[in-house]
């Protein structure tokens, strides 16, 4: 069960909030509410913690060394063995969660409980959980109204909630989105209709962006680590056919929108994220590792002088 398995983790990181700065939020409905970023400092201990909330511990997230366009830059790699629950199932923000005046992206394993997108029919899968975990991208913090109604929706007590909370613009907000560079490849895979339950394993690092000072610099940014820096490995089972054949669609250059920093493309498509090409949005280079034929295949590239572009350096 991913919310049992992300709970678990929650539990951990309550006896942590000092060491990961991170603060625990008195709620009038008893729920746990960890702010990341918000209001609390966060760190980059915090943003590992959060990214593997995120995919219910089914993952494992860590900071390597790189570089982007010749300067020393620390990146973000991921690492799972079950990336349809960790990624498609858990991590992928598909909850917009809207009460009132607040609004928040969510993803987590509460997506699980509730399952009210597409994605759950889909691949058949929808969890009765006896408690909830999820992750909110938002700068305000979700008030007893927004718990109780996410407790409506995955038919729990607001008791039985756990939601982490972090901006964008936060240091641990800021990591737990460029944690998504396997996420993105396994959904623009899943969108061109491929049958992603034949994804066995995966991995992909993408480099941290500069911490915005506000949260649409810091999604330009996060998204520009990703659609031009990101790196992804997939080990597939299979014919490699209809990879050669859909391979060349993954990478985020498929997209005609593809060359610009995001916060230019958003503006040009008159700052509404649902007129941007969708196909934009998946990693620069995506690497396939077929287990059965022993072949492998390279779709896309990664660009740096966007993201010298998007970084301001």
């Amino acid at each position: 069960m991913l919310n049992e398995l992300a709970w678990d983790l929650v539990s951990q990181i309550i006896n942590e909030t000092d060491e990961l700065r991170v603060e625990a939020v008195e709620t009038k409905t008893g729920a746990c509410v960890l702010d990341f970023g918000v209001e609390a400092v966060g760190s980059l201990g915090a943003g590992l913690a959060l990214a593997e909330v995120c995919m219910s511990s089914l993952g494992e997230v860590s900071i390597q060394s790189g570089e982007v366009a010749g300067v020393g830059w620390p990146q973000l790699f991921v690492q799972t063995d079950d990336p349809i629950e960790a990624c498609l199932l858990s991590q992928y923000a598909g909850w917009k969660v809207s009460v009132g005046k607040y609004f928040a992206m969510g993803s987590g394993a509460m997506r699980a409980a509730y399952g009210h997108e597409e994605l759950f029919r889909e691949l058949e899968y929808q969890e009765e959980a006896l408690a909830v975990v999820g992750v909110l991208e938002s700068g305000k913090l979700p008030g007893d109204a927004v718990i109780a109604e996410i407790a409506k929706r995955c038919s729990v007590d607001p008791v039985q909630v756990a939601l982490l909370v972090a901006p964008t613009s936060s240091v641990a907000g800021n990591m737990q989105v460029v944690a998504r560079s396997v996420e993105t490849a396994l959904h623009k895979l899943h969108s061109l209709g491929f049958d992603v339950t034949r994804v066995e394993s995966a991995c992909g690092v993408a480099p941290i962006p500069p911490v915005a000072a506000d949260d649409m610099t810091g999604i330009g940014r996060t998204n520009d680590a990703i659609l031009y820096g990101g790196r992804v490995t997939l080990w597939v089972n299979g014919e490699d056919d209809d990879l050669l054949s859909i391979g060349p669609q993954v990478p985020s250059s498929s997209s005609a929108a593809y060359g610009q920093p995001f916060l230019k493309v958003f503006e040009a498509a008159g700052k509404d994220f649902y007129k941007i090409d969708p196909h934009l949005f998946s990693p620069a280079e995506v690497v396939i590792h077929n287990v059965d034929t022993g072949r492998v295949h390279v779709f896309g590239k990664t660009n740096h002088t966007v993201l010298r572009e998007s970084f301001g350096f």
